[in-house]
Parts: structure tokens; C-alpha cells; sequence
């Protein structure tokens, strides 16, 4: 059967794809010369969960320049997962990740690092795709009796679900089951027959639906606003290097609200990103994505956000959601880029 691109993807680009990519954004800023050449772009190692268009506005701002015209030169690597992603930036071969901001939490419960300095998906990115259920389920009692299949816990599509079903009187195991497989394969167990129910994230829902699926479950709209993704950081490295992090703030504040204001780009970035997956199928994700309002539209956590993931986390007992807002958010920097970008943050969430 078809699995996801995402499961056939480690690192994304060749790396002469990146360097072109920099000196051409490079040339556009206006270097003129070796005299009034620009200093050199700042590397930074940027590592994300899994490479979806959850994360649209990150790959929209390679593509625009907008890190290459902040001086930043991203080297953009897919973990595979959450827990890789945070584990990079912990073990130092990483400056910043995005996934799901409660590694943050759980390495600051146990006396370790970390901060989120801003959110990347604004509502849990996820649809209910199948094959077998004819209907669309508008309320998570309609679960029971079905097998639904996400990446491992305590990744957060595993974590929504669960916590959906528990919340509906539902017995795990018994009303209804979760089986667990590798981010990006979801849709591929779902369509080899070994669940009911993918629960997954673009392009890999759209790729589904041009299969012959059908989205069955909306969870975004369901959850309401959800911090389900975040960019986050070490404070030692944000200490010594402020500079570094506010233009990294600014870049995804401008990006994301180049995606909302052009649709077209966004599809145009999208299809460059997924070359395997047809034109048509990348366009009806993004599509889907600004429809539902999946992408941040501005990178400060709001408090309801986080708040929403923290009832889910600790419900489930992956965190005790001990830590502070304020001293778990820091969302100095993505003040300071609205205020750059020169409106007040978008509304809406």
C-alpha cells in the first residue's frame, strides 16, 4: 500500500539546494559588491518533528528569503518525532526545534531546561481519515467500536485521541483502539487494513482523500485553540545569543503572515516541499490548513493555548503542568516581532 512521503524523509534537501537558495536571497537583499557585501548569514541547525505543512510558514520562509534577509542561514533537518526534535536541542545539535511544546514542560517538571519561545501550529493539525467509516463523527462517543492509528505516544496525535475517547467514557482497549506506528505512516496502516481511523496531518490527509478516503473527524475544530506546536529553545542559549533568536521570531512572524496573505505562495512553496505528491493534492492541504486555521497566524502563545494543551497533558499524566505560564513561555521576542511587523497580532484564534 502507499505510505506518506514523510516516512520516506529524513533530511530534506540537498545541500546545494540550501546554498542556492541563500546567496540567491543574499543577492535580493541588495549585496552590491564586494565592498558593501552583507556579513555572513548565521548557520543555525533547526530541527522539526516530522516535515509536514503544519509547518508551512517555516518552509514558506526559506523559500521568501525572510531567514536569509534576518542574516539566519537554517539548516533544516525532520527528527521524526517530538521527542527527537526536543532531544536535539537538548544535546546541543540543535539550536532551536519545533514540536510539541510539552517536552518543554516535562524537562522543566524534572529539573531540566528549555523554553518556548513561540507557536508554529495555533490547533491540533489533525483529521480522522478512513475508508470503512461512511459518515462524518461529530462527537468522540461515535469512536467506540473503532481502531484508530497514530504515531507512538507521547506524540501528540496519540495524545489528542486518547484523551478524546477517555473524556467520552470510552475504555481503551475495549470501546475503542489506538495502535501506534511511526510518525508518517498512519495513513498507510489505515489503508493496508490495520485500523479505521488514521489520525494524521497534511499533505498526507490530502494524499488519503485523493485515495479514495474521507475526512471523518476534524479535530482542530473540535479542540478549539491548542498550542500544538512549538519553536522551542535552551534559555543559555537564548542568554547569550538574543540577537540570534529575535530574528529567528521575526522571520516566522513575517512568514506566517506572508501564508495567510498569499495563498498562492504558500500552494507554490508547498508543492516544492512535496514534489512526490500531486500538485493538485498539495493545493486542496493548503487549502484545508488556512481553512481551519492550522498554521499560527502570529507566533505568541496565548494563554488559552497552552492552557488547553496542559489539561490534556495532565489529564493523561504526562505532565503535572506545574510550571508557570510566564516562566515556561517567554514570549518577549514574539512581542517584539508583531510590534516590528507593525500591526496589532491577528485575530482569531
Amino acid at each position: 500500500m502507499n505510505t506518506s512521503p514523510l516516512a520516506r524523509r529524513t533530511s530534506r534537501r540537498p545541500a546545494l539546494a540550501r546554498l542556492a537558495c541563500a546567496a540567491l536571497a543574499a543577492f535580493a537583499m541588495g549585496a552590491a559588491g564586494v565592498a558593501d557585501a552583507a556579513p555572513p548569514l548565521q548557520p543555525i541547525e533547526f530541527s522539526e518533528a516530522v516535515h509536514n505543512l503544519g509547518y508551512i510558514e517555516l518552509y514558506v520562509g526559506e523559500h521568501a528569503g525572510i531567514f536569509a534577509k534576518h542574516g539566519l542561514a537554517l539548516h533544516l533537518t525532520a527528527a521524526g518525532g517530538d521527542t527527537q526534535a526536543f532531544a536535539a536541542v537538548l544535546g546541543g545539535t540543535a539550536q532551536f526545534a519545533v514540536g510539541d511544546p510539552t517536552m518543554v514542560e516535562m524537562s522543566r517538571e524534572r529539573g531540566g531546561p528549555g523554553i518556548v519561545i513561540g507557536t508554529l501550529v495555533q490547533r491540533a493539525h489533525y483529521f480522522g481519515v478512513s475508508k470503512t467509516v461512511n459518515h462524518v463523527i461529530t462527537n468522540p462517543k461515535e469512536f467506540k467500536g473503532l481502531t484508530f492509528v497514530t504515531s507512538p505516544d507521547p506524540n501528540t496525535n496519540y495524545s489528542v485521541t486518547k484523551k478524546l475517547m477517555q473524556d467520552a467514557g470510552l475504555k481503551i482497549g475495549t470501546d475503542a483502539k489506538i495502535i501506534e506506528v511511526n510518525p508518517g505512516t498512519e495513513i498507510g496502516a489505515m489503508l493496508a487494513g490495520r485500523a479505521d481511523v488514521a489520525v494524521a496531518y497534511q499533505p498526507s490527509v490530502a494524499a488519503a482523500v485523493a485515495q479514495g478516503a474521507k475526512v471523518v473527524f476534524d479535530f482542530s475544530s473540535y479542540m478549539g485553540p491548542f498550542c500544538n506546536t512549538g519553536v522551542m529553545v535552551l534559555p543559555s542559549y537564548a542568554k547569550a545569543h538574543p540577537q540570534v533568536v529575535q530574528e529567528l521570531i521575526d522571520s516566522l512572524e513575517e512568514a506566517a503572515r506572508l501564508t495567510y496573505s498569499n495563498p498562492a505562495y504558500a500552494k507554490q512553496v508547498a508543492r516544492a516541499e512535496f514534489p512526490d505528491v500531486p500538485a493538485a493534492v498539495v493545493n486542496r492541504a493548503i487549502d484545508m490548513e488556512l481553512q481551519y486555521k492550522i498554521p499560527a497566524q502570529t507566533i505568541p502563545v496565548e494563554p488559552k493555548q497552552w492552557q488547553n494543551l496542559m489539561a490534556m497533558q495532565t489529564y493523561l499524566g504526562n505532565v503535572k503542568g506545574s510550571v508557570p505560564f510566564d516562566s515556561v513561555i517567554d514570549n518577549s521576542f514574539a512581542d517584539k516581532a508583531v510590534k516590528l511587523a507593525g500591526t496589532a497580532a491577528v485575530a482569531s484564534k
